[in-house]
């Protein structure tokens, strides 16, 4: 069996590879543009911990420039395609809308494009909560309104779910889009809230909490995620829906508060934080909640690591990693 990850060198795409390249008789094949949007260390660190893994190999390839990643598609013929790559962030989409509309954009058209060419047994590919956007009620529900992203990120991330849409309508792909929800774990992203804020209550540094650290997060551990995304990936639907495509939530179904969040960072971490309580943010939504009623069951998808011990390990890897 072989399987193609892109954005193998971020946080969710070196999880789900691992994952994958350590199951029996599975070829995995890693690609990722190495994009300087955060530290690139990390990515390699990241990287350097999959290539000691028997049955995994990397290439690094935009999947943007479309003629050559559809070459490639061609050349490995993977039976699943796991689409992570992205330009992730929700504040950031507001100062560089560019480097959405390439990745998330023109991106995610390329691999569409290739799939296409050479049909996968199943495309899955990463949306996000943030579709959900103004007026969602939580719990979010799949079928609810998604016509009013509050940012840019999340405008593309809903894009992506027509595009895919429009790909198993006329050419009959296998897709499934996978909405996340405020992941977090071992490895995470620098700019995610678990590595700001684990930062600057080591550094002493003031931490900004917008909306008065009143923000309700489904926070969901990266394991539980890769779990779904497994999962979904090598089970697809015995009957095909028409089209055959799907959407399904990944979450935790335990929204807390930002503030909370941080109390439990300063246990972990033995210091007290330097809280900056500030208005809303634009871009952000005020709480995220994922209905699970859809991907439950549809796979038998449940949750199995609480808050705390997820934070426990994510400090125990900030600490080793970081050494703070």
């Amino acid at each position: 069996m072989k399987v193609l990850v892109t954005g193998a060198a971020g946080f969710i795409g070196y999880h789900v590879a691992r994952r994958l390249a350590e199951l029996k008789k599975c070829e995995v094949l890693g690609v990722d543009n190495m994009g300087d949007y955060y530290d690139v260390a990390l990515k390699r660190a990241r990287l350097a911990e999959l290539g000691a893994l028997e049955d995994f190999r990397f290439l690094q390839a935009d999947f943007a420039d479309a003629e050559k990643f559809a070459g490639l598609v061609a050349h490995f013929k993977p039976d699943y395609v796991v689409h992570l790559g992205a330009q992730p962030g929700v504040r950031y989409s507001m100062e560089n809308p560019a480097a959405y509309t390439h990745s998330n954009l023109a991106g995610f058209a390329g691999v569409l494009e290739a799939c296409r060419r050479t049909p996968p047994k199943h495309l899955v590919f990463a949306s996000s909560s943030s579709v959900y956007g103004a007026g969602a009620t939580p719990p979010f529900r799949e079928d609810d309104n998604t016509d009013r992203p509050v940012s840019f990120y999340g405008a593309t991330k809903k894009a992506n779910e027509l595009m895919a849409h429009s790909y198993a309508l006329n050419h009959g792909l296998n897709v499934t889009g996978l909405r996340f929800f405020t992941v977090y774990g071992p490895w995470g992203r620098p700019d995610m809230a678990p590595t700001l804020f684990a930062r600057a209550i080591s550094e002493g540094q003031p931490l900004k909490l917008f909306n008065q650290g009143k923000n309700l997060r489904d926070f969901t551990y990266v394991d539980d995620i890769v779990d779904g995304v497994v999962k979904v990936l090598l089970y697809p639907p015995a009957e095909r829906p028409t089209p055959p495509v799907r959407i399904f939530n990944l979450g935790h179904h335990r929204p807390i508060e930002t503030l909370l969040f941080v109390k439990m960072l300063e246990q972990l971490l033995g210091r007290a934080a330097q809280v900056d309580l500030l208005p809303p943010q634009p871009g952000d939504m005020l709480e995220t909640c994922a209905d699970l009623t859809r991907v439950q069951a549809a796979i038998g998808f449940a949750p199995k690591v609480p808050l705390e011990e997820g934070l426990r390990r994510f400090v125990e890897w900030f600490r080793g990693y970081y050494r703070p």
